[in-house]
């Protein structure tokens, strides 16, 4: 059977985008379904999917893997040849570090730029915090792309940029200058076909989350 993904909508489930997005830029086929976020078939359905309640989950051999990075890394497992950590020792120590900071931080940036993938030239107030994560996230891609090239993070198409493509989406909407160290990362995952395939979904969908729709 092939795997299944659950994820949220398009438009704002940024964590649904890093696993999709993994599946979907490494070439491996899957069937997805979409279960709309704050309504009643979510909150009906979702204990069956996935004991967290939370999307994304992936079904996956009889097992159900939820949380985005529990996914990636049995995504990764699962099909080697797909190299989705870097093969190099330090380089993949180094891809697992920035992917694990992404997973576990960035609460500002969560918080006061949540991801609208329709919304384009929203503003927001920078937050002592905000600015932080902003800062720290562009000296992780221009350092990545100093050390590496290649267009994405680590060269090829790896976990890490799963982990960071939603971001990309974020600094559009809000409007957020990449310095040119950085911007040919952002400019390669809007580039992915994948990604094409997923924002045009997004501009597809008719709900509107309140809480997601900040900005001016």
């Amino acid at each position: 059977m092939k795997p299944k993904l659950y994820i949220g909508n398009r438009n704002y489930s940024s964590w649904s985008l890093r696993a999709w997005l993994l599946l979907a830029e490494s070439g491996i086929d899957f069937d997805e379904e979409r279960l709309p976020l704050d309504t009643a078939e979510f909150e009906e359905r979702i204990g069956a999917i996935s004991p967290s309640r939370r999307v994304p989950a992936l079904a996956l051999g009889g097992e159900t893997v939820w949380d985005s990075l529990a996914i990636a890394e049995t995504v990764a497992e699962r099909w080697p040849e797909k190299a989705l950590w870097p093969a190099e020792p330090k380089s993949r120590a180094h891809a697992r570090s920035v992917s694990a900071e992404m997973h576990s931080g960035f609460a500002a940036l969560r918080w006061e730029m949540p991801m609208n993938c329709r919304a384009m030239g929203r503003k927001v107030p920078l937050s002592r915090e905000l600015k932080a994560d902003i800062d720290r996230i562009l000296a992780i891609w221009s350092d990545c792309s100093e050390r590496y090239g290649g267009g994405w993070l680590f060269g090829n198409f790896s976990v890490a940029d799963a982990m960071y493509a939603p971001v990309v989406l974020r600094f559009r909407t809000y409007g957020v200058d990449v310095p040119q160290t950085a911007e040919g990362y952002a400019d390669r995952v809007l580039r992915s076909k994948a990604m094409q395939k997923w924002l045009a979904a997004a501009e597809s969908e008719t709900e509107v989350i309140a809480g997601d729709e900040v900005g001016q």
